[in-house]
């Protein structure tokens, strides 16, 4: 097996963006709204994902390196994005027994993404273990996945949780803060709620961000991106309204420019 290129992890840029700071929160006009927007790679294979970064090559500085793209890759695809000067928001949602988790955080330390999820749905203990394990330097900032933003209330209900998502979100989110972690994932439904809990400082990365005019596909709660921004998000994800649209450079440039004008 090739040894790892050595990357350094965080530049200053990055403190700024992803570390503790109390501009963490709602939209700062000294940022970017590069800095706010997350394309995710959903993609089977490194070629595929890394063609899409080609097409956004300029326009884009944060990515999403989840399971399917993980799972077929490994840490080689986040040493070729950093290599680039990209930003990677690795995002496994890590659900295990505590020391198993804390295992995962270690080793994926040295990758060199700056986000890493686990699942709120763990635990305390667990959420405990795995910010005990991110706490060396160079470790990625901890976010917490809630409720998963294709799930709805009867979904909710049939697993065993007979709340609506918005309380099932906060009571996560209480855990997540007594645990230590930086902040959460979670839907533009439940993002402002989520912020006035958590404070200015948590860094609250929403998904299921569909621009308006396009489908939902698998979502459930979602929201524009000047929307998401004006509840309290600090980061957006965006997938397919970007990887699937005919030209993926202006898709992601309209999004932007939504971003930096967020709705009142």
């Amino acid at each position: 097996m090739a040894t790892a290129t050595k990357i350094p992890h965080l530049s200053p840029r990055e403190r700024e963006i992803a570390g503790p700071a109390s501009q963490q929160g709602r939209l700062d006009p000294s940022r970017e709204a590069k800095d706010r927007l997350i394309v995710a790679l959903d993609f089977p294979t490194a070629e595929a994902a890394m063609a899409l970064v080609d097409q956004l090559q300029g326009t884009c500085r944060w990515f999403k390196v989840g399971m399917e793209l993980y799972y077929a890759a490994g840490n080689s695809v986040i040493e070729t994005l950093r290599q680039r000067g990209l930003n990677v928001f690795l995002d496994l949602k890590l659900h295990d027994i505590p020391n198993t988790v804390a295992g995962a955080v270690r080793s994926v330390t040295s990758a060199g993404a700056s986000l890493l999820t686990i699942h709120a749905g763990g635990g305390e203990r667990m959420m405990r273990a795995a910010a005990e394990a991110a706490s060396v330097p160079g470790a990625p900032r901890l976010l917490a996945v809630t409720v998963l933003t294709s799930l709805d209330a009867p979904e909710l209900a049939a697993v065993g949780v007979p709340d609506p998502p918005a309380t099932q979100v906060l009571r996560l989110a209480r855990l997540a803060q007594a645990a230590g972690i930086d902040g959460l994932v979670c839907s533009a439904e439940e993002v402002a709620a989520a912020r006035e809990l958590m404070g200015p400082a948590a860094l609250l990365v929403t998904p299921g961000i569909r621009p308006a005019g396009t489908g939902a596909n698998d979502q459930s709660r979602m929201a524009t991106p000047a929307q998401a921004i004006a509840r309290g998000a600090s980061m957006l994800v965006v997938g397919r309204p970007i990887t699937q649209a005919a030209d993926p450079a202006q898709a992601a440039a309209a999004i932007l420019a939504e971003i930096a004008t967020p709705a009142s």
